[in-house]
């Protein structure tokens, strides 16, 4: 326990680290000059209702005001066009990204006139998996279907208010049944570490994974952000980390006979794209209203004030309302945690990338991770081991609570200058150095 509670300790440090934006940050993106293969992030930030632990971008869906939205979003789609960009793949998450499954369509639509795009992955939710919906995605080109479900367990399913949207969870596996082999790889987002979970009700889950072969789980632990902490201990409980480590194993004493570890908390039945596009894609431009980006070794992130979007982009503007412009030493340390969450760092491509030796940087992680039993070299390498893959679920877990605090550090800022109109600024600060 002592190592995890370190791991824990130094994430959180770093993390506020990460997410401290600077004033002095230009608060544009560079055209692109480069060949690195770039992901095109769209974030669509409604949903028709808001579950009690999700701190994500998010707010209840108003169609007029949804419809505005994805208006604007296919013009900032046309601006990166114009500075150079190219984008292979894309991710549409949220929210719920198919609560206008016609506006979804015509903006995929416009991005493969636009794009060299040969990959497409939409997140939904399990009332969206209906026969005309799977139709339309399937036409567009979708290759991979990702559908929050968090747990089949009807209680829990009532306990964080989903069994009155979705249906019971042996009514979501019917959908999940029916809509398996439709797509390339159809993942379910599932959640470990809930305060009425018991490991029962977690191998009940794992059964229910197995019997339905699905091709793809992502096991996220429970995170919880500032916003999120008293409801969740309201509706549901108080979280004890505690336990996250037994229920983690669990997890991949289940499901290792059947999937390979694709990261840390995704298993996959065959190589496919993951929700962790972070992973895979060294750079990722961020479009939609409180979507973040990291593209030339700045990280970004767009006005969270969703009428403010519309009205920027309108303008022919970028929304971009925070930056951070990494420091060798950050942009090394990013690439540390981010490739090695996908179980493996190549040592030379990151000399490649920041063009020194990466030893001069992360020598005290590479010593401690070592020393601890978390990763191993195997020639020019460095391995995640099965003990590791537990210690970067901490990091990663980590690394998402600071990035949801900074969202909340955001709407409570645009709740302040909203009631002071005279006070707006930038967001240039982050939580931590409020």
């Amino acid at each position: 326990m002592l190592i995890e509670k370190f791991i824990t300790s130094f994430a959180r440090k770093e993390n506020a680290r990460y997410l401290r934006f600077s004033p002095e940050a230009s608060l544009s993106i560079p055209p692109k000059k480069d060949t690195i293969p770039t992901l095109l992030y769209l974030h669509v930030p409604f949903c028709e209702e808001l579950c009690p632990y999700c701190s994500f971008h998010r707010g209840v869906f108003q169609e007029p005001l949804a419809r505005d939205y994805f208006s604007a979003l296919r013009k900032e789609i046309v601006l990166y066009k114009n500075l150079g960009y190219d984008f292979k793949a894309v991710y549409v998450g949220g929210g719920t990204p198919t609560v206008l499954i016609d506006e979804l369509i015509r903006t995929l639509e416009l991005i493969k006139k636009t794009y060299s795009t040969t990959e497409i992955s939409v997140e939904t939710n399990p009332n969206h998996l209906t026969e005309g919906n799977i139709r339309l995605l399937q036409e567009i080109g979708v290759n991979r279907l990702s559908v929050g479900v968090q747990s089949f367990d009807d209680g829990l399913l009532k306990a964080m208010e989903r069994y009155h949207k979705y249906g019971s969870g042996q009514d979501i596996a019917e959908k999940l049944k029916r809509t398996q082999g439709n797509f390339n790889t159809l993942n379910i987002d599932m959640i470990f570490n809930f305060p009425p979970q018991t490991p029962a009700i977690l191998e009940k889950d794992l059964e229910t994974i197995l019997a339905l072969a699905i091709d793809q789980v992502t096991y996220y632990p429970l995170m919880v952000s500032f916003s999120t902490q008293e409801l969740i201990k309201k509706k549901l409980g108080v979280v004890r980390y505690e336990r996250e480590k037994k229920f983690y194993h669990l997890i991949t004493s289940w499901l290792s006979p059947h999937y390979k570890p694709a990261t840390a908390w995704c298993f996959s039945r065959s190589k496919a794209m993951i929700d962790e596009y972070v992973v895979n894609f060294e750079e990722y431009a961020g479009i939609g209203s409180g979507a973040i980006g990291y593209l030339g070794g700045s990280a970004y992130a767009n006005t969270f004030d969703i009428r403010e979007y519309i009205r920027i982009v309108n303008e022919g503007k970028l929304p971009i309302t925070a930056k951070k412009d990494f420091s060798i030493k950050e942009r090394a340390r990013y690439y540390f945690l981010m490739k090695l969450f996908g179980l493996r760092l190549d040592l030379e491509a990151l000399k490649t990338k920041i063009g020194e030796n990466a030893y001069r940087y992360l020598w005290p992680e590479i010593l401690f991770f070592r020393i601890a039993g978390g990763i191993k070299k195997q020639g020019n390498s460095l391995l995640l081991t099965r003990t590791g893959q537990y210690y970067w679920v901490i990091m990663m877990r980590e690394f998402f609570i600071g990035v949801n605090n900074f969202r909340d550090y955001c709407r409570e800022k645009l709740k302040r200058t909203s009631n002071n109109p005279k006070s707006v600024t930038p967001l240039m600060r982050s939580l931590s150095s409020t």
